[in-house]
């Protein structure tokens, strides 16, 4: 009968051990989200410089990302991956403008613990007003979850 407990107990206790071996945190400390980082530029000395205030509004759609923000560098523009564009009206230093992104979306996984998110693959042509914005420059096609810069606005 001991024998048999002894070997009931070394089993339980070898299958414990298994089973948090195996076992993860399942924590994500990874940023989850894609955004385009948009970085903006000085025009005449093509220097980076943040502009004094900043408004990033959603076109057909009630989402403000930025309102009158100041220190805002870089940017980080949210792109719907159930579409191909995007369009949005940004206000630098008072002087309005509009932006309208088209890209492709696919869907990347992380990790196990993070789960997917979308990346997104910038077409090579912008269309975009130029009251503020002088050019737009894209720097990085592919927008992913990086901390890696996209496109260069020239004010």
């Amino acid at each position: 009968m001991k024998r048999l407990i002894r070997g009931s107990l070394f089993i339980i206790f070898t299958s414990v051990i298994i089973y948090l071996s195996a076992c993860n945190s399942g924590s994500c400390f990874e940023e989850t989200e894609s955004y385009l980082k948009a970085s903006f530029y000085d025009n005449s000395t093509k220097t980076l410089l943040a502009p004094d205030s900043i408004s990033l509004h959603g076109l057909n759609s009630d989402s403000i990302i930025y309102n009158s923000q100041t220190n805002v560098q870089p940017a980080l523009i949210p792109l719907n991956a159930s579409t191909d564009s995007c369009s949005f009206s940004i206000e630098i230093n008072g002087i309005t403008d509009t932006i309208e992104f088209k890209y492709s979306s696919y869907p990347h996984l992380i990790s196990k613990e993070c789960g997917y998110t979308f990346y997104h693959h910038l077409d090579t042509t912008l269309f975009h007003t130029k009251h503020a914005i002088k050019d737009i420059y894209i720097s990085n096609e592919t927008i992913t979850n990086l901390n890696v810069e996209n496109i260069r606005i020239f004010y």
